[in-house]
């Protein structure tokens, strides 16, 4: 395995997206990585090293860039902040290559410090590159079982059971009714999943807003067959939306919204279960719920890998970053 450093996003664009569409999801992707650059790069120096098998077909991509901060770089993935997943991009089953490649990397790279946040944590990068851990951070996952819908719903509690198939039938008896959004409606629809998600919270500010990276994201997915917006309507009203992603077998929650009007009737519980059966319905391997550990997502599966931070400091002006950082995070604690 040779690892190199890349000129320029672009011209990885079909190879990355090859490796990310196995099983890696939305935040592995080239349309992803290049978009949160252009938004939020922010012109500063990028260091993008890739890996590659003898025969020369990739293997690994390792997207970083640097920021200096008080004086001091620091170095992290693409994609952090309105990112779930982080890292490098490669294969199932291929994360000690991956390890191995974004070593090189780092040691091919000036810094103070390396960030390296939101990692895998099936795959205990801490251990792999032998760096500190950062931060662990809830991700629930529910890897999807042989035998469709019903072989899920078997394996849920009967008062789980109960509850949705009581709440499915009292919308269904009200004549709502489940819409994706398609290359017509995606701009409406966005805005209504905008509007509803900030119905949801009452106004208050959110990390996710009516954002250019977010509509380019979603159409740049939709073109690509990715991107899953689902909306519950009600009356010809919009109650319920679902923003998600399904790349390569891996379906992700991304964000959602509801008329706080229409509490009582649920509606977001019953979309989530439906997004669920239509990830099943497609073949999906696995569904993300993304980063949090909110109570409703462990309504659905009982297993989190969890994400996994790491950091590494190469100078006395880094360690001394590193330690003032720790002591900030602990009094937060």
């Amino acid at each position: 395995m040779t690892v190199e450093r890349a000129d320029s996003l672009e011209r990885l664009r079909p190879e990355w997206n090859a490796l990310a569409e196995q099983e890696l999801g939305i935040f592995a992707t080239w349309e992803w990585a290049d978009a949160w650059w252009r938004h939020f790069g922010g012109g500063r120096p990028l260091h993008v090293h890739v890996a590659r098998t003898p025969e020369g077909s990739l293997r690994v991509v390792v997207p970083l860039y640097a920021w200096r901060s008080r004086g001091v770089t620091v170095l992290r993935f693409l994609g952090h902040g309105p990112g779930d997943e982080l890292g490098p991009a490669y294969r199932a089953g291929d994360a000690a290559a991956a390890a191995a490649a974004l070593q090189e990397a780092l040691g091919r790279t000036h810094f103070d410090v390396f960030l390296g946040e939101q990692l895998p944590g099936r795959d205990r990068w801490s251990d792999l590159i032998d760096a500190p851990r950062w931060r662990r951070e809830a991700s629930p996952v529910l890897l999807l079982p042989d035998g469709g819908w019903s072989a899920y719903l078997s394996g849920r509690s009967r008062n789980f059971r109960a509850q949705l198939m009581r709440r499915s039938r009292t919308l269904e008896q009200a004549g709502a009714h489940f819409r994706l959004a398609d290359a017509e409606t995606l701009e409406r629809d966005l805005d209504t999943l905008f509007a509803l998600h900030s119905a949801r919270w009452e106004g208050r500010q959110t990390a996710f807003t009516d954002h250019p990276f977010h509509r380019e994201l979603a159409r740049a997915a939709l073109a690509s067959g990715w991107l899953r917006l689902w909306l519950l309507e009600l009356d010809g009203e919009p109650i319920a939306a679902w923003h998600g992603f399904h790349v390569g077998g891996v379906t992700s929650y991304y964000q959602a919204g509801r008329d706080p009007a229409h509490a009582r009737l649920s509606a977001g519980f019953v979309l989530l279960a439906h997004t669920l059966r239509a990830a099943i319905d497609e073949g999906a391997s696995e569904y993300r719920f993304g980063r949090g550990a909110e109570d409703f997502k462990y309504r659905f599966t009982d297993d989190d890998p969890g994400l996994e931070s790491v950091v590494v400091s190469r100078s006395a002006r880094g360690r001394a970053a590193v330690a003032l950082a720790r002591t900030a995070q602990k009094m937060r604690r």
